[in-house]
């Protein structure tokens, strides 16, 4: 008997209807002899709302007690979910966190995990069971409720998965798998039968939004298939593993884009030892985020130190550097709050020269002009005004062929 985790999200437990499609989903794969463990997270809005609540109560909630409210949210989801499948005579036994025991760190709002009990749901699944497990918390040594901060369930669908060895563990979204760009932009957008984790990893640091990285990172570690599926329409999905001989044949896979960038240059700063520390050190204790860096040096021995960060960290990194830039004797400091980046994925380009060429290219014949660039070995990205997001998507989807699929 093959054994799989499912993991079912807020939009898949929004309504009484959605939580009839996830039976549905369940019983299938029951049905056709799987051992199944399910995974999910509160109902759609729900932890916004337990935030409001606490908020409304007090101007800072402690981490801990927000741990505790919020945690509430997948308890009403787990009991939900069994209750539908009891009624269909489906066996059946829900756990909490603390009850699996998924064990973490004492990190309250983004607790790690350290390992996962596992003999209590073993047993189920023997017994013919399906487990509903609770996402996005854990308890911590002392036994504190603890919470695994943004994309939990997914992390502790993938956890579970790798803890009981299951044959893979599917994450059912409200998207029916992982597309070559988003589809909302480019019609012709193809939904991808499979990609590599680090792919994957890629494109969800890029602005992919199908998957939280954290759970795609834990899913490569620890060698776990993810499938991703739709809980409303049926399908295959995409499935994320691991590279083979097949997949490079296809030099691009995806071509993802973050419209929340901005870029910083300090312009004319003396270039001597420990400048990018001065630069970039008050920034990383800000906990601001700094995503690409480039530094030019001058024949004058000046560089132009340029940097991108959240769009939403733009002003206050300005103001933070504006300071520094006048003791360190730079001629200047500019910034720019509208641009993007685009970039193209592909484990390809590992056995394929001239991609990099082929990209600079077709955006120069549209007249798009590239700010900055960073690559990797399975990457390229470029930061472009934003005015030419969509002009530069669908234009390197084209060039690529990203619309027709790989022999």
């Amino acid at each position: 008997m093959s054994l799989l985790v499912q993991k079912f999200g807020g939009t898949s437990m929004g309504s009484p209807e959605s939580i009839k499609q996830v039976v549905k989903r369940v019983t299938q794969a029951r049905d056709a002899g799987h051992g199944v463990a399910v995974v999910v997270s509160a109902m759609s809005g729900e932890t916004n709302r337990l935030l409001e609540l606490a908020h409304n109560m007090v101007t800072a909630p402690v981490a801990e007690d927000l741990d505790v409210l919020l945690s509430t949210g997948e308890q009403v989801s787990i009991a939900l979910l069994a209750m539908a499948l009891r009624e269909l005579g489906v066996p059946v036994r829900s756990y909490t966190g603390a009850q699996v025991t998924i064990r973490t760190d004492n990190t309250h709002g983004k607790a790690r995990i350290l390992d996962i009990e596992t003999d209590n749901i073993e047993a189920d699944l023997t017994a013919g069971r399906v487990v509903v497990v609770a996402g996005f918390q854990g308890v911590e040594e002392s036994g504190r409720i603890t919470t695994l901060g943004r994309g939990g369930s997914d992390t502790t669908a993938v956890a579970l998965a790798a803890a009981l060895k299951a044959d893979e563990c599917q994450i059912f979204t409200d998207v029916d798998g992982v597309y070559t760009t988003d589809p909302r932009m480019v019609s012709s957008a193809r939904r991808l039968e499979r990609i590599t984790f680090e792919e994957m990893l890629e494109m969800a640091s890029l602005g992919a939004r199908v998957l939280q990285i954290r759970s795609v990172e834990f899913a490569g570690k620890y060698q776990v298939p993810l499938r991703v599926l739709s809980t409303f329409e049926d399908g295959p999905g995409t499935l994320i593993s691991f590279e083979d001989s097949a997949m490079e044949q296809a030099l691009i896979s995806g071509i993802a884009f973050n419209r929340d960038e901005a870029k910083i240059t300090v312009v004319g700063v003396p270039d001597q030892p420990g400048i990018a520390h001065r630069i970039l050190g008050p920034i990383a204790a800000a906990n601001v985020e700094v995503d690409m860096i480039i530094q030019n040096v001058s024949e004058s021995d000046l560089t132009d130190f340029t940097f991108t960060v959240h769009r939403n960290d733009y002003a206050a990194t300005m103001a933070l550097l504006r300071p520094q830039v006048r003791e360190m004797g730079a001629r200047d400091l500019v910034g720019d709050d509208r641009i993007v980046k685009i970039s193209a994925i592909g484990v390809g380009m590992r056995s394929h020269a001239g991609i990099a060429s082929t990209m600079f290219e077709a955006l120069a014949r549209e007249g798009i002009n590239i700010r900055m660039i960073s690559t990797s070995e399975i990457k390229i990205s470029v930061v472009v005004d934003e005015k030419y997001l969509e002009l530069g998507v669908r234009t390197l989807h084209d060039t690529f062929q990203l619309d027709i699929a790989p022999e």
